[in-house]
């Protein structure tokens, strides 16, 4: 039994890492995200981090990407920029390679 218990306590420790890494990739995907898009809104610096900050905390109104690409295409549209759905949605997700590669870098 004691093998079969070390099985169970091992996949569970790795679904439990999995769901952290995701958690975090997930997050930072939503920076970098909330940094590309302070950049076309023309911030830079301290308030480009407090949009991106915004950006990763839009993320917990609900469950998918869905509240992310509102508030971005909602503060673009607000200041008078081009914001297609399709392209935030594209953006976003290329961004997870890279929030993927920053987490396995230790950055």
């Amino acid at each position: 039994m004691t093998t079969f218990d070390d099985r169970k306590d091992a996949f569970e420790k790795k679904f439990a890492h999995d769901a952290e890494l995701r958690f975090k990739a997930t997050a930072r995907r939503n920076k970098l995200f909330g940094l590309w898009a302070a950049e076309k809104l023309g911030k830079n610096g301290a308030d480009a981090e407090a949009y991106a900050k915004s950006v990763v905390l839009a993320d917990f109104e609900e469950a998918g990407d869905a509240d992310v690409i509102r508030k971005v295409r909602t503060d673009l549209e607000t200041a008078g920029k081009a914001a297609d759905e399709a392209e935030l949605s594209r953006t976003l997700a290329g961004l997870m390679g890279e929030a993927i590669e920053q987490i396995q870098a230790g950055r």
